[in-house]
This record gives structure tokens, sequence and C-alpha cells, in this order.
């Protein structure tokens, strides 16, 4: 069976919102490696709106191995938006067309804290890749604020030079 795979960056009070002012010190070429590892294992991938426009105005003017798995792959954005997708390869889809899309098709998503959130509560995460940063930054959107109860269990994990930690988890 294919499987959802839900990618963040995340500080260690939690908050996942905002990563553009703090995560950048913390970035190394291994991360950059994993989550390229992630892209190229993965189908498609699937965007809120916002995270999709944060995505357009960078992505597809870019050059590397990064930009090229972000602008090759199938790109589903979850939207009730009627603005155009310009973005090679986008498509707009239902929240509910994501449980069919994850039964034949390997999907990752990076960013889309709300979607991620929606997707948890409908049982519809396979695993969680996160990125924890070792900072603090006490406002913001919190990761599990709102989400049920689940257990999970470490499948991996990666230290980095910066003194971030990768860790992937899967449904216990």
């Amino acid at each position: 069976m294919a499987k959802l795979t839900a990618e963040l960056f995340v500080t260690l009070d939690g908050v996942v919102s905002s990563p553009d002012r703090w995560h950048g010190p913390f970035w190394c070429e291994e991360m950059g490696a994993e989550t390229e590892a992630l892209l190229a294992a993965s189908e498609v991938m699937v965007l809120g709106r916002n995270t999709y426009d944060e995505h357009v105005g960078y992505w597809p003017t870019a050059d590397g191995t990064m930009a090229d798995l972000m602008n090759g792959i199938a790109k589903r954005v979850v939207t009730s938006s009627d603005e155009a997708l310009g973005w090679a390869n986008s498509a707009r889809i239902a929240v509910d067309d994501v449980r069919r899309l994850r039964e034949k098709s390997d999907v990752v998503i990076t960013g889309s804290v709300a979607l991620v959130k929606t997707l948890l509560a409908d049982g519809l995460v396979d695993a969680l890749h996160l990125i924890v940063d070792p900072i603090t930054v006490g406002e913001g959107t919190r990761w599990f604020d709102g989400v049920q109860p689940t257990e999970w269990k470490a499948a991996a994990t990666t230290p980095y030079p910066t003194g971030a930690i990768g860790v992937t988890y899967v449904k216990a």
C-alpha cells in the first residue's frame, strides 16, 4: 500500500508557523539531501494553498537537484480558491481526494500545517518527518494543537551538524 508522509520544520517548543523566521541558521546540506530523498521516493506532493503560493514564488525559477524534484513532481493543491495554478504539474483537488490519492501513490506533504492537521484527524498520515530545530520561539501555531491523541513510534533519527535533528515517526 502507498503511504502519505508529512514533512515539517518544528521548534523545540512545537511551533511550526513562520519557519522562514527561525529555520535558516539550522539548515545544512545533509538535511537538504534527506528532503531530496523523500521527494524522489514520492509520486505526488500535496500542498495547501498558502504553502503552494510560497513555493510557487521560489521553486519554478530555482536551479539544482531540489528545484528539479520540486518542479518535476506532480503537485496537488487542496484549495477552494479559483485562482489559476501556474506551476508546472499542478492541479486542484479537494481534501476528500487525498484519501484516494494515498491509496494508489506515495504522497509527500511539505509544510501545509492546517492541511496536515485535517489529514491527521482523518487518520490519513502514515509518517511524520520532522526537522526539529534547537530553538524556542514562544509564539506561533503549534504542531499538535487540536489534534486527537495518536501513538507514533520513531522509525529513524538523524542528527545534523547544526544541532537540528531529523526524526521520522510512523503510526504505532
